[in-house]
């Protein structure tokens, strides 16, 4: 049983998920908004934009508290991949983070476990850490096998992962039923599911490990539910998708992880 009373040992990490949303003047709009609001952030703060924002991003982001990630990478280094991009474009542009995995690319896009986890090791390799998302469908839940379906998902992802490149991963737990659906985990089923993944990380590695893991919850957290889920011991942060889009919403979700 792995101590999850060591909420000190890691940093809270808020990270914003825009998804196919803002141009790139709407993008510089929100971030100019969103710096002053979060620059005595006392967790970390990251922003997830598409593609197209990037550049925009990176620049606008320049010398503040606010890191840039993407929401995907491809597994090959280079290739006939039409419409893919390499973690090594995304390393060689200046992005730190990078999204692997997330629901709506397993949903919509064929990714399977085994894809997540060559994504996950080409971003490694790459130099980026890697935002890795795991969570079961409102079928699995009911069939009562979200262990099972988020301890596999987890443990195919980190397949290759040395505990030292560890550090550089971040595990967001996102409840498929959850996300974009208005219905949120209870901060106790939140709990219990990130305390599972933390003892698949210890049985993996090492209970100091796992207890220095950042496990995010991304489903639905908004500026209302925010502080509720993240006095949670398990809960270390957000993946924040709609809330991410307003600045002010955003930066009540960054207050409640600083606290």
């Amino acid at each position: 049983m792995v101590n999850s009373m060591k909420k000190e040992l890691r940093r809270a990490v808020i990270a914003g998920n825009w998804k196919m949303n803002k141009n790139r003047a709407e993008a510089r709009a929100l971030l100019e908004e969103l710096v002053p609001m979060v620059k005595d952030a006392d967790c970390g703060v990251i922003v997830c934009v598409p593609f197209t924002d990037l550049e925009t991003a990176l620049e606008a982001l320049k010398g503040t508290n606010v890191a840039v990630g993407a929401q995907n990478c491809h597994w090959e280094a280079s290739g006939a991949f039409t419409g893919e991009i390499s973690a090594g474009m995304l390393a060689e542009m200046g992005v730190e983070y990078v999204i692997i995995g997330h629901s709506e690319r397993r949903q919509y896009f064929g990714e399977t476990d085994e894809t997540v986890n060559r994504r996950v090791r080409a971003a490694l390799d790459a130099g980026l850490k890697v935002i890795l998302c795991v969570g079961e469908t409102l079928a699995q839940r009911e069939q009562g096998i979200t262990g099972e379906v988020v301890g596999l998902q987890t443990k195919v992802a980190l397949q290759g992962v040395s505990a030292g490149e560890l550090k550089r991963i971040i595990i967001a737990y996102e409840p498929v039923w959850a996300i974009g659906t208005g219905r949120t985990a209870t901060s106790a089923q939140a709990c219990e599911v990130n305390h599972l993944i933390r003892e698949v990380a210890a049985g993996l590695y090492s209970e100091e490990a796992a207890a220095a893991l950042t496990i995010q919850y991304g489903g639905s957290m908004n500026a209302k539910n925010a502080e509720e889920l993240l006095n949670e011991e398990d809960i270390d942060g957000g993946l924040i998708g709609g809330a991410s889009l307003k600045a002010p919403d955003f930066t009540a979700i960054v207050k409640a992880a600083s606290r």
